[in-house]
């Protein structure tokens, strides 16, 4: 644990601040917190946060924060000709890699909690109203667990592409057009759909409810989590990448 701590603290060091800047550049981390903090809920007004279906977004927004971060772990290694000086260390693999993933999943999961903080503070200064909005409760528990999970997904596919590509701009260009992909093509499918089987899925949705949906996109993010942290471990060969090296 304490060697995971260290690497996690290394590679933090170096997200907050690397080079004299954050890493992945101000602009397009005040542009995320812009949109989602502020712009999103400001149209949405009262129901961005009384609407708990709403929730299920924040699955998707730490695969952005996560990416950038996670796609710098090994390829940056590389690039900077650091990756060799830290696989001599006496650092085990299995920290070396939990480390990176964990650091980049914390990451993506506190700016997302900022997010929601600064989306809440938005609505309450602009939709009209006695009293104080708050997050409806399947929301408070469901959005944080979501956008860890989704965190997770996106630092443990990152991972193995980042341990296999040559440059940072690679491995960010390979996880960009993967997000891409997995997002337009539910929804692409989703659409594709016979409006009989939209019904089925609709009628679905209403037996389990809110929670029940909470559960089967929470146990499908960790099945998946498990298997690409898996795979990674499997990947992630100190002889391997000093052969590469």
């Amino acid at each position: 644990m304490n060697d995971i701590l260290t690497v996690m603290w290394k590679e933090w060091r170096e997200l907050t601040w690397h080079g004299g800047s954050l890493r992945g550049g101000k602009l397009s981390l005040f542009v995320l917190l812009g949109v989602f903090g502020v712009f999103l809920p400001y149209q949405s007004g009262a129901g961005w946060v009384t609407s708990p279906a709403s929730m299920f977004y924040w699955g998707w927004v730490p695969l952005m924060l996560v990416a950038g971060a996670i796609a710098d772990s090994f390829a940056g290694e590389r690039e900077r000709h650091t990756l060799e000086t830290l696989l001599a260390s006496r650092l085990p693999d299995r920290s070396i890699l939990l480390g990176k993933v964990l650091a980049a999943v914390s990451y993506g999961w506190i700016l997302v909690m900022l997010m929601l903080l600064l989306s809440l503070i938005t609505v309450n200064l602009t939709v009209p109203g006695p009293g104080l909005l708050l997050f409806s409760r399947p929301f408070a528990i469901g959005a944080p667990i979501l956008a860890l999970l989704g965190g997770g997904f996106a630092g443990s596919a990152g991972v193995l592409v980042s341990l296999r590509a040559t440059s940072v701009r690679q491995a960010a260009q390979t996880l960009n057009v993967a997000i891409l992909l997995l997002i337009l093509v539910p929804v692409l499918a989703g659409q594709a759909l016979p409006d009989a089987a939209k019904a089925q899925m609709g009628a679905w949705a209403a037996s389990v409810g809110i929670v029940g949906l909470l559960a089967v996109v929470a146990g499908a993010f960790l099945v998946l989590d498990a298997g690409l942290l898996a795979a990674a471990m499997w990947r992630f060969r100190r002889a391997r990448l000093i052969l590469e090296e």
